[in-house]
């Protein structure tokens, strides 16, 4: 997935805004809280930070292509950067990033919801 690819897809969900910042990374957000990052690699290859439930973050952390997320995982939040998303990896970043909106999303309050027009009900 490109930068490109991986900022439409984020557009795709509901209530989404858009930032560059962190060392020119696009920061994703939903209700003014992060639920995705694309940057933040020292390789040419591109790099994705989402949030992932506790068990998620367990199984990630080893595998092959993805490692705890620069400066939130150290500081006990369960994020993962992906680091190869190649072939079959882009269909699993395009799970994670939605469980990531998800997870974010549904930790907004009731009323906040509601005022973004999002439907948490409908996530499962």
């Amino acid at each position: 997935m490109t930068y490109d690819e991986f900022n439409q897809f984020c557009a795709s969900f509901p209530a989404t805004t858009h930032v560059v910042q962190w060392g020119n990374s696009d920061v994703w957000k939903v209700g003014d809280k992060v639920f995705a990052i694309g940057g933040w690699s020292n390789k040419s290859a591109p790099a994705f930070t989402f949030k992932v439930s506790d068990m998620n973050f367990d199984f990630l952390s080893h595998c092959e292509g993805y490692r705890p997320a620069p400066y939130f995982a150290n500081r006990g939040m369960k994020w993962i950067q992906q680091i190869d998303s190649e072939g079959k990896r882009r269909e699993e970043l395009e799970y994670y990033l939605t469980q990531s909106y998800r997870i974010v999303a549904g930790s907004l309050s009731k009323k906040r919801q509601v005022e973004l027009g999002i439907d948490c009900d409908s996530f499962d």
